[in-house]
């Protein structure tokens, strides 16, 4: 066939073929979000919960932050384009879920957050040690975790590198936050290969791994300590002992940080996930601490103590009947605790994850600046450094928070759910995640788990202390509060020890926002439970209702009240066929 002929045929064809359909909005969104999250996965360095698996360290330097800040830019604008109204009812929902989650991210490369990778207790090294505590069973994984140890100095010098960019330009956290937060470093620095933290993996091997292997391990990751972890550290440590701390800022506002008030708003709608000012906030928090103020006075009764509320706080804070004598006392309360809720769960909850949790102490590197505890996939931390600061009546509420039917909980559920993307079923919205661990405390007084009135007490501190958060954390970054104002008001309205009052109130201050996350979180599920009790009468279900809420992953607030808006419409009607056995 002459060419000519052909080209008329193809013209033909292509003239009689019909025009491809415009790919629906659900489509769309699903293409934008599998493409960036593949994206990001890939870009992400290891965090409390995320050791770096795959071996090797993310690059943190100025073309890989550049990158971020474009990609999630364009992202972005994609979404902009999108309309939320013709998305299916499962498409509005991830686009929620998702957008806030481009929000937050895009947020934090302008503000160039990757400049300050350290809080009081968190920073990018102490997030790195945890993969020394990981357990692995296979030869790949130490290799891939010798891959992580021989990249630590170039991933050290790149974020020394952006240190120094926040120090030139008053992008750092407080300096009074800082003091002693260098002993993690130092212990690395310090220590010989064959006991240094990163040698733990090496020290004991599953059988399955033949000895001659073992041994080449062995040399290989005591090499890659003393040739390049430990240099690292050192390098680390002279940086913040000679330049960054010294040199930290001494105002504690975040909006006193550059373009502090967007800055600290943009922390707001992160850990809020709702359009509030830091005013509103803090008139949420003041009415809540004068509510649970009363509670408090009335469980105080019913311990039959005649003194007026301080007196009892320092006798909840000074009497040995409410302290362990040694660590492992505290570590038995708590799996105590823990295996109590095991016995009530059923009654609860109708789906319940596979994945089981661990109780460990927090590591002696971290504990003098750690929280009481924390959880997470599992393992549930508890702090036994400073006895005399880890009371007994707080730590069913802990545990509760922290293990089941909170963190150690919610967050298994959720990776386990295939029903959910990705997206949805590996990230974590503080939001959402310690709102339900905050509600998991207050559940436990229906389900009978504070057995004297000073449990009960300790779980209104508890309370108390997330509703006062809201005060603080807003009082100190956009009401020019001090240090010594924000501790008095924890130490006059909770039970906290002296010594958990002073890292709690560093970890707000080195941490904008965050701490508004738990107790409006909480008011989303009691709200929203509230709602669907009156609506729904006799057919509510107390299994059903939990198992919608830890059906959905991680979500903004507003999803909350959706799927409650849901469930009330289905009847009471949960996700799972088995609720109602």
């Amino acid at each position: 066939m002459k060419p000519i002929l052909l080209l008329t045929v193809a013209l033909l064809a292509t003239a009689a073929a019909p025009a491809p359909k415009p790919a629906s909005p659900d489509a769309r969104l699903k293409a934008i979000i599998d493409s960036e999250y593949k994206w990001r996965t890939e870009q992400q360095g290891p965090g409390e919960d995320t050791p770096a698996a795959k071996g090797g360290l993310p690059d943190v330097g100025p073309a890989a932050q550049a990158a971020r800040l474009a990609r999630w830019t364009a992202v972005s604008r994609q979404l902009a384009a999108i309309d939320p109204a013709k998305l299916s009812s499962k498409g509005r929902i991830d686009y929620l879920v998702y957008k806030g989650q481009i929000d937050a991210l895009l947020a934090e490369q302008r503000f160039r957050d990757y400049e300050k990778p350290l809080t009081s207790d968190t920073s990018f090294w102490s997030d790195l040690a945890g993969s020394a505590r990981d357990s692995f069973v296979r030869e790949d994984q130490y290799r891939a975790y010798i891959k992580t140890l021989r990249d630590m100095p170039r991933y050290f010098d790149q974020n020394i590198a952006n240190m120094r960019a926040g120090l030139a330009r008053g992008f750092t956290p407080p300096k009074v936050t800082l003091t002693g937060r260098d002993i993690g470093v130092a212990q690395v620095v310090e220590a010989p290969v064959e006991q240094n933290l990163y040698y733990t993996p090496f020290q004991k091997f599953p059988g399955a791994i033949p000895a001659s292997v073992q041994a080449e391990l062995r040399r290989e990751g005591a090499a890659a300590i003393r040739e390049a972890v430990i240099p690292a550290h050192a390098k680390l440590l002279d940086f913040l002992r000679k330049e960054y701390i010294p040199g930290a800022r001494t105002a504690l506002a975040a909006t006193t940080l550059p373009d502090g008030k967007a800055y600290y708003q943009s922390k707001i709608r992160e850990y809020v996930t709702r359009d509030m000012t830091a005013e509103q906030v803090h008139a949420v928090g003041v009415r809540e601490v004068a509510k649970i103020r009363a509670e408090m006075m009335t469980v105080k009764a019913e311990a039959k103590f005649e003194g007026d509320l301080p007196a009892f706080l320092t006798f909840l804070r000074t009497d040995p009947q409410f302290y362990a004598k040694t660590p492992r006392e505290l570590l038995y309360h708590a799996a105590w605790a823990a295996k109590q809720f095991d016995g009530k769960a059923g009654q609860y909850f109708g789906h319940l994850p596979r994945r089981r949790f661990a109780i460990v102490p927090v590591p002696d590197d971290l504990a003098p600046f750690y929280t009481g505890g924390r959880g997470g996939p599992g393992v549930y931390l508890v702090n036994t450094y400073d006895l005399k600061s880890r009371p007994f009546y707080q730590l069913t509420a802990l545990t509760l928070h922290e293990s089941a039917p909170g963190h150690a909980f919610q967050m298994p559920l959720a990776n386990e759910n295939k029903a959910l993307p990705p997206f949805r079923r590996d990230t974590y919205l503080s939001a959402y995640g310690e709102g339900w661990a905050l509600y998991s405390e207050k559940l436990g007084v229906e389900m009978g788990m504070y057995e004297t009135p000073y449990d009960h007490f300790g779980m209104l501190s508890y309370q108390m202390w997330r509703a006062a958060r809201l005060v603080v954390d807003t009082g100190i970054h956009a009401m020019g509060w001090t240090r010594e104002r924000a501790q008095a008001f924890l130490r006059d309205n909770t039970a906290l020890s002296n010594h958990e009052i002073e890292t709690e109130v560093d970890r707000y201050i080195a941490w904008p926002g965050q701490a508004l996350s738990y107790y409006m979180g909480e008011l989303a599920f009691l709200d929203a439970r509230a709602r669907a009790e009156k609506a729904l009468g006799p057919k509510f279900n107390i299994r059903a209702w939990h198992d919608a809420m830890l059906q959905l992953g991680s979500v903004p607030l507003t999803v909350i009240d959706q799927r409650t808006d849901q469930f009330i419409q289905d009847g009471g009607k949960g996700p799972y066929p088995d609720e109602e056995r």
